[in-house]
């Protein structure tokens, strides 16, 4: 894997913890998570009307990873409800990276060196230290449904959308159209909220929508980093968000133990140069 596309691929990471931290401050997660859905139909669907259609097959990858992006909203929705953040959400990602080069190696050929496999499995390992404290201290058993499902429904989309942009000839148009469909998820949650939306803040708004955009420029990225890299790579690359989600905790949250996230910081980015020095077989 090229320096540059390890580059794209943790600048993508970095943008997906901001709009995490963005989801965690807000009083009403899954309103939020609304508004950063109607954040990607709104650039999606100026860009859209621009950008030429992506290839007729494709069109299936992205119907289905919309259906799939449901699944994801409700899922990580409903995880907040049972379980903080710092234990759903390690949980969640934790999980993908295994996972996407299992379904990467049986649907598309695709098979990682050993030497990415263990850089995998020490960024897993970073994953799930920089929240230690908070799942030593025990996951509820709907919190831990949610979040596996969560990172379930994470690794189904991730390949599909890694097939998809490959067939469309156009990743631009891909993310355009993937951003988009996103319209029936942010249609579910305004009927769902639809007495309280009239009565939020602006703040609210804004900080909802500048989330979408940020999601979506880091979905691009990773997008895009698919078409020349290993999907599994590039799924356990992009979960170095978690750490950055971590420091920003730290930082300006004032979470957590800053000794054991800079340990976790420190397994990662052994994990990460371990993928990028590793060759494709």
């Amino acid at each position: 894997m090229s320096a540059s596309v390890v580059v794209i691929i943790l600048s993508a990471a970095l943008l997906h913890a901001i709009w995490n931290a963005i989801v965690k401050t807000a009083a009403d997660r899954t309103t939020t998570l609304g508004l950063v859905a109607f954040g990607h139909v709104l650039v999606g669907g100026v860009m859209v009307i621009f950008l030429p259609l992506p290839t007729t097959e494709s069109f299936v990858y992205i119907l289905l990873s919309t259906v799939v992006h449901f699944g994801y909203y409700y899922m990580l929705a409903r995880a907040y409800q049972h379980g903080d953040l710092s234990v759903v959400y390690p949980i969640a990602r934790g999980i993908v990276p295994a996972l996407v080069s299992l379904w990467a190696m049986i649907l598309v050929g695709e098979v990682l060196p050993l030497q990415a496999w263990a850089g995998i499995a020490v960024i897993a390992l970073g994953i799930q230290l920089s929240s230690w404290k908070a799942l030593r201290s025990g996951v509820g058993r709907a919190a831990l449904g949610f979040a596996v499902g969560t990172g379930f429904c994470i690794s189904i989309y991730s390949v599909v959308d890694g097939i998809g942009v490959r067939l469309s000839g156009n990743t631009l148009s891909y993310w355009a159209w993937g951003a988009f469909l996103h319209i029936f998820i942010a249609g579910f949650v305004a009927i769902r909220k639809r007495s309280t939306l009239a009565a939020l803040p602006p703040r609210v708004w804004a900080l909802g929508l500048a989330g979408g955009l940020v999601s979506m420029t880091a979905y691009g990225l990773v997008l895009y980093a698919k078409n020349f890299a290993p999907l599994g790579a590039v799924s356990a690359l992009r979960e170095t968000s978690v750490i950055f989600a971590a420091l920003i905790g730290f930082l300006l949250l004032g979470e957590g133990n800053w000794k054991r996230r800079l340990g976790a910081a420190v397994l990662m980015a052994v994990g990460v140069a371990l993928i990028g020095m590793s060759g494709q077989s």
